[in-house]
């Protein structure tokens, strides 16, 4: 089945949401008090006063306070005022004290639920506590007291990791959706993780891969600049509730812009708030650019210099020439790899979020420039969902929900294909299990982007960490190939035939002008001359042949500069042309997958009761999509027709390629289910006869019967999506027994 054939919002409202359930009353209720109170109410929150307008109530309260308490101190002094007075404007003053303190714990709990607040960083250690000891992963060389930025997955971690990556590749028996290789037709290489100096000096990695670094200036202890001050500006937000409105704005607006920040503007901000080395505390030199790529030689000799390749993309873009050839000569393809990255990060925190090794996911869809609709594009305009364009963050406001279809109408993406891939990472997130309410899209700030992208937005997923980007959705126009072209001497180009012989547009910039008015920002002007179409050209041409001088819009400068006549040279030339030589533009969506299953993680996290109440159980609601494991079988008392009709369930779903485990321990059903709750599994068999069985559901635990011979073939209707919980329930009898919940 082609997914995009037909409408996303209709297919993914039935197959990602979460499942309709037929549920007893009580057990609808427990399941509704647990979400009620172990995830975000959206409704709750949009109704709750903002952080300003609790800092508000918290100043004007405690403006009172300070003018009562004045008054009190005049009353005492004057010693005119009666004692009955005195008595009554210090009972005033206590009750503004009562108050003032109401609205500071008010602000507190605010903050304290964003990222980095006491809510957040104790849901976080209940997560990574569970996830370490269920071996989801762990650190790596944890024997020899580990090494930063490095670890390990464990089996169930491997099992996410796979399954993640398996629906991004091909079709996926749950859904039958395609996400990405397979809907796109799209090539798939695997190349080396050494890379040659040459192909990286070429890309600009070996000069630009860096993040700006401060050292302590008595230890030489590294840190990374932006993150310092970044704590910085957190903590102050959501410690200090004295903090005036205007310095509060100023610490959000520096958060907000924290990515488009110079070395000087950043050591600036570090020596204006004091801010010293966090473990000694002594001062810290001025920011400097670090190179993160791992260095390493090829060969004997040591001579020939290679490193461990940041991204993977590169391998893509080298091989451009042979996958055109392979793809017949055709435009628009897509390639695509997924494999191993090394970043030799400054200060590695966050535990799977920054790491030093990790596993990318990326595309290359190699497009006309002349050209960047896309035919599915339709497809996905519909969906609305929390967009957050570079002008909202420079003026300290909020990502807002849009239609994707709206934003690259008017302009706020730069064009459809880079629209329709945004479209496609969210239908992909969301599917996966990322909570919607939780999941933003970023465009980048100018001085964040690459002086050659044309447009580069960011999917970024809220977490404990605060907001945390997890796919990059770049329009890197053709500048990768060109690079790779000069360097190597190899022309890494496509060709577009004409039925009809046409004239050529020549577009010749004046380099020498143009470096005498723009200077640094020469080669920005230059490229994005070079870069117009032949609409743009001409209408250009127009303009400076009637005035002198034209305006021309620089993307990646974000502002349009002035041409004048002696600038730039257009013309159509006499000699006619049968084909059209030009270096395609690149669309990249870049998934970081340890990043993405990491958010999966918390956002699939929560707590429930246990049946005496005195403990909290774990559980992971993992769709069946990326569960680990699909389901697990249990002989409810040690018997041995049970064990042997358990073996029989086991062999039927390895059959049906179902992954299952088998728990014959001793302990109680209970406690058996909620070790595999814990794991996310989403389904539980328990044989208590030799000729029907009960299945579980995980998050409802609600409980049906079904024929031993059925067990299977029911099991994998709701793990491939081709039945729900409701469909099943509808069709077959209800079972509450005494192991129903004994959680």
């Amino acid at each position: 089945m082609v997914f995009m054939r037909f409408r996303p919002q209709v297919i993914f409202s039935s197959l990602c949401s979460p499942k309709p359930r037929t549920s007893s009353p009580s057990a609808t209720l427990a399941a509704a008090a647990a979400r009620r109170r172990h995830t975000t109410s959206v409704a709750t929150s949009m109704a709750a006063p903002s952080e300003d307008a609790l800092r508000r109530a918290l100043a004007e309260r405690q403006a009172a306070v300070d003018a009562q308490g004045e008054a009190v101190r005049a009353l005492k002094a004057g010693g005119g005022a009666s004692k009955a007075e005195v008595d009554a404007a210090v009972e005033a003053l206590k009750a503004l004290k009562v108050e003032a303190g109401a609205a500071a714990r008010r602000l507190q709990q605010s903050v304290g639920a964003g990222p980095g607040g006491a809510a957040r960083e104790e849901m976080r250690q209940a997560v990574v506590n569970t996830l370490e000891r269920k071996l989801f992963y762990i650190p790596s060389f944890k024997i020899y007291r580990g090494v930063a930025g490095l670890y390990d997955y464990g089996p169930p971690g491997c099992r996410v990791k796979a399954n993640v990556l398996s629906f991004w590749r091909q079709v996926t028996p749950a859904f039958r959706l395609e996400h990405f290789v397979l809907e796109e037709n799209m090539l798939e290489v695997d190349c080396p993780c050494v890379t040659p100096e040459v192909v990286l000096k070429a890309s600009g990695h070996v000069e630009k891969f860096t993040d700006l670094m401060v050292k302590d200036e008595k230890t030489g202890t590294c840190y990374r600049a932006d993150h310092l001050l970044k704590d910085f500006c957190k903590e102050k937000l959501e410690k200090d509730l004295t903090l005036p409105q205007q310095k509060a704005d100023e610490f959000k607006r520096i958060l907000a812009i924290l990515d488009d920040l110079s070395a000087e503007e950043l050591g600036a901000k570090i020596k204006e708030y004091g801010i010293v080395a966090p473990d000694t505390k002594n001062p810290l030199s001025d920011p400097y650019p670090f190179n993160l790529m791992f260095q390493t030689s090829i060969g004997p000799t040591g001579l020939s210099v290679g490193y461990m390749r940041p991204e993977t993309a590169q391998g893509i873009f080298v091989n451009f020439k042979d996958l055109y050839y392979y793809n017949g000569q055709k435009l628009p393809f897509a390639a695509a790899q997924i494999g191993q990255a090394f970043r030799n990060e400054i200060s590695p925190r966050q535990g799977l979020l920054r790491v030093r090794e990790f596993t990318l996911a990326e595309i290359e869809h190699f497009v006309d420039p002349e050209d960047k609709s896309h035919p599915k594009f339709v497809d996905v305009a519909d969906l609305e969902f929390l967009m957050f364009p570079r002008e909202l963050q420079l003026s300290g406001d909020s990502a807002k929900s849009m239609k994707l279809g709206d934003a690259v109408s008017k302009g706020t993406v730069n064009n459809e294909t880079l629209g329709y891939f945004i479209g496609r990472v969210y239908l992909f997130l969301t599917c996966l299990g990322i909570d919607k309410a939780r999941l933003r899209f970023r465009q980048h700030l100018p001085n964040e982007m690459a002086h050659y992208a044309a447009d580069c937005w960011d999917a970024e997923i809220e977490c404990s960490y605060g907001w945390i980007e997890c796919v990059g959705i770049a329009d890197r126009s053709a500048y990768d190939l060109k690079a790779h072209s000069e360097k190597s001497g190899v022309p890494l180009v496509a060709h577009e035939k004409f039925s009809k012989p046409k004239e050529k547009l020549v577009i010749v910039p004046s380099k020498k002008d143009l470096g005498l008015a723009f200077k640094g920002n020469q080669k920005m002007v230059v490229e994005a001359l070079e870069a117009m179409s032949e609409k743009e050209a001409l209408e250009m041409k127009a303009a400076l042949e009637s005035k002198g001088e034209t305006t021309f819009k620089v993307c990646t400068l974000g502002k349009d500069v002035v041409i004048t006549k002696k600038m730039v040279s257009i013309s159509m030339e006499k000699k006619m042309e049968h084909q059209r030589v030009f270096t395609p533009s690149v669309i990249e969506p870049s998934f970081g997958i340890g990043r993405i299953i990491y958010c999966l993680f918390e956002h699939s996290f929560y707590t429930r009761p246990s049946k005496s109440e005195e403990e909290q159980l774990n559980v992971f609601r993992f769709p069946p999509l990326v569960a680990p494991i699909k389901c697990t079988v249990f002989p409810l008392v040690k018997n041995q027709e049970f064990d042997d009709a358990a073996k029989l369930i086991a062999k039927a779903l390895t059959t049906a390629a179902i992954s299952h485990i088998i728990d014959t321990t001793a302990i109680s059903i209970g406690r058996r289910y909620a070790r595999t709750d814990e794991i996310g599994v989403p389904f539980a068999v328990t044989v208590d006869s030799t000729t029907s069985v009960t299945i579980r559901e995980r998050d409802s635990k609600e409980q049906i019967r079904v024929g031993i011979d059925e067990v299977a073939s029911v099991v994998k209707q709701l793990t491939e999506g081709q039945s729900t919980w409701a469909d099943v329930s509808a069709k077959y009898p209800a079972h509450v027994g005494p192991q129903g919940d004994q959680e």
